[in-house]
């Protein structure tokens, strides 16, 4: 499922510190909510899934190879060379090694402990995906909504906020409850528009967020109902006309 990946995204930006950390319940209790204040709502498009049949077969194969693990079959599916990685505005990848190999080395797939594998598996189940702007005839996923960046940029200013502080919602109609329960009463629904994170979430793991709504209210939503703004993304190029999966684009220590 498309929510598994951004479980997973959302999951890395709390460890990186770029989205609200989780505390202990008993700090929670001890710590004053930050007020929410009204802001410009800034419409976006959802990505679009891409249409190609060949497409989603490879993203099969790809979601199989991850749930079980299989270094063999991935091998098959990564590019053998020419592999990317843009990472601090620099290619990271080794040139030395194979492209699973520098696949290996973006997502930790070596570290047991990691959760490089259920990433994988959770790119797999996204159908979107966008023309990298760096690499010609390579698509990334997951794809960005459309939106205007002006008026993205002009709102940023205006909240005294930076970039990490806002995602977009899977679909127009979310939820916005009181509490951090699906159960918790309901005070306001989203639309099609950014929405501002604040700096707290609501349960170790993280399973709802609060954020702030266009109108000012504060309130808490499913971790898996919002997008954060630049993703990390897996990238796929026609290698010998088949998709492959030929880079990858993140910032940060490997997972």
């Amino acid at each position: 499922m498309r929510a598994n990946r951004l479980r997973c995204a959302c999951a890395i930006l709390l460890i990186a510190g770029l989205a609200p950390a989780p505390s202990s319940a008993q700090n929670r209790g001890k710590q004053a909510l930050a007020p929410a204040a009204p802001y410009k709502a800034v419409a976006i498009a959802p990505p679009k899934p891409m249409t190609d049949d060949s497409f989603e077969a490879m993203r099969k194969q790809l979601g199989e190879a991850a749930q079980r693990k299989d270094r063999a079959v991935m091998a098959r599916l990564v590019v053998a060379q020419g592999f990317f990685w843009d990472r601090e505005n620099r290619n990271a990848a080794d040139k030395r090694k194979s492209g699973f190999d520098n696949l290996s080395a973006a997502l930790g797939l070596n570290n047991k402990e990691g959760v490089g594998w259920e990433i994988l598996s959770g790119y797999a189940e996204d159908p979107t995906a966008s023309p990298s702007p760096r690499h010609d005839g390579a698509m990334c996923a997951p794809a960005d909504p459309a939106f205007d960046g002006k008026e993205l940029a002009e709102l940023v200013t205006a909240t005294n906020t930076d970039m990490t502080e806002w995602g977009y919602p899977l679909s127009a109609g979310i939820e916005v409850h009181a509490t951090p329960q699906a159960t918790g009463p309901v005070i306001d629904k989203l639309g099609l528009h950014f929405v501002r994170i604040m700096p707290e979430s609501a349960s170790d793991p993280p399973s709802y967020m609060r954020i702030a709504t266009p109108a000012g209210k504060s309130g808490f939503v499913s971790i898996d109902s919002i997008a954060p703004i630049g993703n990390d993304q897996i990238c796929y190029v026609k290698d010998g006309g088949a998709w492959k999966v030929g880079g990858y684009v993140g910032g940060g220590e490997p997972q």
